[in-house]
């Protein structure tokens, strides 16, 4: 199974503990890892279903390309890391 992991820094509010899923997509393993969390769904996606700006998905270490359907592909052994993305300078 795919593991889905939350930065430390969103734990720090928000419940989210690693998760394993059984995903073939972003959007499916996502979806496992917000049932029954409803908070953390909407911090992470906006109202339709895409990623909010401010997060950043990778997988297997690389960068998700589909930001908007999280088409991107998920392995039985992979991990999908889901971060809060800086912006500044």
């Amino acid at each position: 199974m795919a593991k889905v992991i939350f930065t430390p820094n969103l734990e720090r509010y928000l419940d989210c503990p690693p998760q394993n899923v059984d995903a073939e997509s972003v959007a499916e393993a996502l979806a496992q890892a917000f049932e029954g969390n409803q908070r953390l769904a909407g911090y992470i996606l906006d109202d339709q279903h895409r990623l909010r700006k401010n997060i950043a998905v990778f997988v297997d270490g690389i960068m998700i390309r589909d930001r908007l359907g999280l088409s991107d592909p998920v392995q039985p052994a992979s991990e999908v890391h889901v971060l809060q993305a800086l912006s500044g300078g």
